[in-house]
């Protein structure tokens, strides 16, 4: 069971990390390519494994993601000051792991992101975790 969380909750974060927050109370962009990335030193905490930190440690724990066959990112509030800005909401999750039955979840995410010079944002860190009883 906790292989199965802790795949799940891999693919969690990278959908998360598709929700770009605006830090004033305006409409928001479209979502891009380009807005999917992350800081040089972000941090992913994935729930019941180690904190991964900057680009190489979170490709990696994305490369062992199961093929995703659903998602729901809601995002139930979004904020933010100056450079920084937050988001966080609820997701749901359907997963098709090799040689295992399929997994179906919700749960909550929380992120943070900076605005680069250029205008864009990236996240420097998030978390998630399910809703499911261990």
């Amino acid at each position: 069971m906790k292989s199965r969380i802790l795949i799940a909750a891999s693919a969690v974060l990278l959908a998360a990390t598709a929700c770009q927050p605006a830090p004033e109370a305006e409409p928001q962009p479209t979502f891009t390519a380009e807005d999917e990335a992350y800081a040089a030193d972000a941090v992913r905490m994935p729930p019941d494994e180690p904190m991964f930190q900057g680009h190489a440690a979170i490709r990696e724990n994305q490369k062992a993601l199961p093929p995703v066959t659903g998602f729901t990112l809601t995002p139930q509030v979004i904020g933010g000051e100056g450079d920084l800005a937050y988001a966080r909401g609820a997701f749901t999750l359907d997963l098709a792991p090799p040689d295992a039955d399929p997994i179906s979840m919700v749960g909550k995410w929380h992120a943070i992101y900076e605005r680069q010079a250029d205008g864009s944002w990236v996240c420097v860190s998030d978390i998630w975790n399910t809703d499911m009883q261990m």
